[in-house]
């Protein structure tokens, strides 16, 4: 589970972008105008490619998320999530270049991060001039990655970014800071209803709720009452820890442990036909020996617009039959046998059905993060089981195909 660390550093930090909401203009008449369209933020961008992998018979969609990597925006950071015919997805997750032209991502998925030392973890590639795509070597062999255009009025995703910091002790030049960054992906283009209820339920998400039907809050509007709360917590904690008047050392021996974290980031998992799934991240440190992080799962019904909970994927009898299931697949991730007891590896001696799970048209995948099953060191633990092995304990009417030959893949864009 190293990847799952790889995953974690590339993380952390993130770059301020200030946005403000948009205004609604009134005509002469008094009529209110549409808002304009939303924008991504300076220095972000979310994109669809499209690439025949070296040694693969069948393509793979891969979405693309860039937005600062830093919160001095020095640098820029990459997220990806990919996936074939058989819906399984892997992460991918940018390390720093040089190059402002260059693309650089490594695996993170255990079933694909073979070696973390040799250029099979690695993707380099290189930003083409003319229609965007990306050309370079996935594994050292040779890939041209085509960028997949949005068609007219088609519903994608602006990146919006916002962040921010705020001296622990606002009179002292050396004072530590506490930073806090909210990117999203906010729904554009598509039916007017659907785009609405979808970001209503995006809000939702990001704010952390866990029940249906509570009213949304604007996104702007969530990010000041996040950054107000933070800052304000942030400041209590650092005035219970403030050196004596006398104590000359004493600034600088509590900076590392007062240079509080707080980041919260949107990706996308999986977009195939009526079926979205993304990701959302935390990571917050306060103190202590290392933060704290983990990745929510979410699924949307894009009929609806509706989140799709647990209880709205599976059948209420399918808790009993998913252990012996998630057993079966976590043990190669964690590098056990078939036979092996699983907490040779884990805390656990069964896997517990977590509600931490997304759908994709190729099966689900179960989330465990840190310390849940495992320890920090193995990271976050995600887990496939295949549609052929879950479909009984489905509910009916989910936006999954028919049968169980799964259709081609297709993006946001061109279906």
């Amino acid at each position: 589970m190293k990847c799952s660390l790889y995953a974690l550093l590339g993380l952390l930090g993130l770059a301020a972008c200030n946005n403000q909401p948009a205004t609604t203009a009134t005509t002469k008449t008094g009529a209110a105008s549409p808002p304009p369209p939303v924008a991504s933020s300076p220095g972000t961008s979310y994109h669809v490619y499209r690439a025949l992998l070296p040694g693969q018979a069948d393509s793979i969609t891969l979405h693309l998320v860039e937005a600062p990597r830093s919160f001095d925006a020095t640098a820029t950071g990459h997220f990806g999530s990919y996936y074939g015919l058989d819906g399984h997805p892997y992460t991918l997750q940018g390390q720093p270049s040089a190059a402002p032209d260059s693309v650089v991502l490594f695996e993170t998925s255990p079933e694909k991060a073979i070696d973390p030392n040799g250029p099979s973890l690695y993707w380099r590639l290189r930003r083409q001039p003319g229609r965007g795509d990306l050309a370079g070597t996935v594994g050292g062999q040779p890939t041209r990655l085509r960028l997949v255009q949005p068609a007219a009025g088609a519903l994608t995703f602006a990146v919006r970014y916002f962040a921010d910091s705020a001296a622990a002790f606002p009179k002292e030049v050396q004072s530590p800071r506490g930073h806090i960054s909210l990117q999203a992906l906010v729904p554009i283009g598509g039916e007017a209803g659907l785009r609405e209820r979808l970001t209503d339920n995006i809000l939702l998400c990001l704010r952390g709720d866990t029940l249906d039907g509570l009213p949304p809050v604007d996104l702007t509007a969530l990010y000041k009452q996040q950054r107000q709360q933070f800052f304000k917590e942030y400041r209590e904690d650092a005035a219970d820890s403030r050196p004596a008047p006398a104590d000359t050392a004493g600034m600088g021996a509590y900076a590392p442990g007062l240079s509080y974290e707080d980041q919260t980031n949107t990706y996308v998992l999986y977009r195939q036909t009526n079926l979205l799934s993304l990701a959302f991240f935390h990571y917050n440190f306060s103190g202590g020996a290392h933060g704290s992080y983990g990745s929510t799962g979410a699924s949307y019904d894009l009929r609806t617009g509706q989140r799709l909970r647990y209880a709205d994927i599976f059948r209420p009898d399918a808790a009993v039959q998913l252990p012996a299931l998630l057993g079966q697949a976590v043990r190669p991730l964690v590098g056990l046998a078939a036979t092996d007891p699983l907490d040779k590896q884990l805390f656990v001696k069964q896997m517990p059905v977590t509600h931490n799970v997304y759908l994709t048209t190729g099966g689900a995948v179960f989330i465990y993060q840190p310390y849940e099953i495992a320890s920090y060191a193995q990271g976050e633990v995600r887990v496939f089981l295949p549609l052929a092995k879950i479909r009984p304990l489905l509910r009916d009417g989910l936006p999954l195909p028919a049968a169980a030959a799964l259709v081609s893949t297709s993006g946001p864009a061109g279906r």
